[in-house]
């Protein structure tokens, strides 16, 4: 089957099968307003969630082991909350005082404003992109960076856009772990039989196989959502009936909807 579908066929890839519960595996909402209890209310369907994996941070001593002292540093890149939680945690741990003019470049508005909770906002320099993309931040960065030795924060993945584009740029910056990605206890939720699975992260079907080495599908409809998140399930051989984002169905939500309509 070719790799390329019609927008038309963009978000299913087999006969609908009928659905009567699915498993999201991330946090539930933290509002009833989500599309997903609207969903599950329109088609009388059980959606249930439960995350798959989870964000614990290092220790200082992991932290120290990687040779990064912070005072060299005036600048760091945020493009997630958990980032700003575990650095000035890892700060505080370590008794280390933040300067007054070091820089915060943050990948949307919503990450800098949420700086408030460890600094004086309006007394710092906070830079941010201002469509909340990648290359936006990466605008922001390359007309500040001279002379600005930066922090990028990462998990324990791969490198990211931002750190290719530091490299190419000549720019002086170091990667840093502050947190890491690890696999939840999933026993529960698989336990139960779900007709239909979503992921959004290649850690959670990682996350699926340690609980499971030898997981089969066994008829389970599995959906992804991300490039990312559909090769890293494709190339577990698993067969995916719903992706996301496509064309006509730009939500994961969208994406159901429109299997359970059989479209």
């Amino acid at each position: 089957m070719s790799n390329v579908m019609s927008e038309q066929t963009a978000t299913t890839t087999h006969t609908p099968k009928k659905v009567n519960s699915i498993l999201i595996t991330q946090a539930r909402p933290e509002t009833e307003k989500s599309p997903y209890f609207d969903l599950a209310k329109k088609y009388a369907v059980k959606v249930d969630f439960h995350p798959f994996i989870k964000v614990e941070g290092i220790t200082v001593r992991e932290f120290r082991k990687q040779k990064i002292e912070i005072a060299d540093f005036t600048s760091i890149v945020f493009t997630s909350r958990n980032a700003i939680d575990h650095f000035f945690r890892l700060c505080d741990e370590m008794r280390f005082k933040i300067s007054q003019d070091f820089k915060y470049y943050c990948i949307t508005e919503a990450v800098a404003l949420y700086l408030q909770k460890f600094i004086n906002y309006r007394k710092r320099k906070v830079f941010y992109s201002p469509d909340g993309s990648t290359q936006g931040l990466m605008d922001i960065i390359a007309k500040h960076k001279v002379n600005e030795r930066y922090i990028s924060p990462m998990s324990d993945s791969s490198k990211s856009e931002i750190t290719q584009f530091m490299q190419r740029s000549n720019i002086q910056f170091a990667e840093a772990t502050f947190h890491k990605t690890v696999s939840n206890d999933i026993s529960l939720p698989m336990q139960q039989g779900y007709d239909l699975i979503v992921f959004f992260s290649p850690y959670s079907i990682q996350a699926l196989y340690d609980y499971d080495a030898g997981f089969t599908q066994n008829g389970t409809l599995l959906g992804t959502f991300g490039p990312t998140t559909t090769k890293a399930a494709e190339d577990r051989g698993l067969q995916l009936h719903i992706k996301a984002p496509m064309p006509n169905a730009p939500s994961m939500v969208a994406a159901i909807e429109l299997y359970l309509l059989g479209k």
